[in-house]
């Protein structure tokens, strides 16, 4: 039997402010581009669209990032933005480049913040979504936050998902972003890579011990005796191999 998901209270920063989400009037997003304007105005629109979409949530998309098939699915009708969206939460890219490396439940924050443009609702709202993610799966997790009734009443189907953000009292701008709030993996990720790297302590003992026999910075004295004795047998050879075919070339 599925566990429904857990209920979380709801909260805020400043109590000052009335809508937690934001004011929807802030949200300055591209929609999907008209049929009935001209070809050169939808293109463009078109592509502004999309790119919109990359940076919501990759913030920024390399050549290799992206996703030519997605693009002319949407590009041809045949997927709407939310599609879009999913196909990018879903792909490879993000699949190693952000689940692979974080936990469930800064992926919470990532999808949400992405997706829904607004930061959680504190460890409430990130272990009822975590719980999502382990017993269902990520997939099961991207839908769910696609289908859920605050993306549809605020992005719908044709508007790219955007910062809802909260203009504070005294305050110019609203939140910090959320792609600077939540880069693509933690401290916990970066310290695990460190401890998996192979190390080079056993090099530099293996170094240390050699160099402990040295004195003064000079090998032992028997050791560069054998080193003098076998360059100058290996030198008297290599002479006598190059007169040797001097000899023989002269003669021929």
């Amino acid at each position: 039997m599925a566990i429904p998901l857990l209920g979380y209270p709801l909260s805020t920063q400043n109590g000052r402010v009335s809508n937690l989400a934001g004011d929807n009037s802030t949200v300055q997003s591209q929609l999907y581009p008209s049929s009935a304007a001209g070809d050169d105005t939808s293109r463009s629109d078109m592509d502004a669209v999309i790119e919109q979409a990359y940076s919501q949530v990759f913030f920024h998309a390399m050549r290799s990032d992206r996703e030519p098939f997605l693009e002319s699915q949407l590009r041809s009708g045949n997927i709407t933005v939310r599609d879009f969206i999913r196909g990018l939460l879903l792909s490879e890219r993000f699949q190693q480049g952000y689940y692979q490396c974080s936990s469930n439940y800064r992926m919470v924050d990532q999808v949400v913040g992405r997706v829904l443009g607004r930061p959680t609702h504190g460890d409430a709202e990130r272990r009822a979504w975590s719980i999502v993610i382990g017993e269902k799966g990520f997939t099961a997790f991207v839908d769910a936050v696609l289908d859920s009734p605050e993306y549809m009443e605020s992005f719908g189907y044709d508007l790219v998902p955007q910062q809802r953000s909260r203009v504070l009292p005294g305050r110019s701008l609203g939140e910090t972003p959320i792609y600077q709030q939540f880069p693509r993996y933690g401290a916990d990720w970066r310290d695990a890579l460190q401890d998996r790297a192979p190390s080079d302590q056993a090099a530099q003992m293996q170094q240390l011990e050699m160099s402990s026999a040295w004195v003064n910075g000079q090998p032992p004295a028997f050791a560069l005796k054998l080193w003098l004795g076998l360059a100058v047998v290996g030198g008297f050879e290599l002479g006598r191999v190059v007169l040797t075919i001097a000899f023989s070339m002269l003669r021929s």
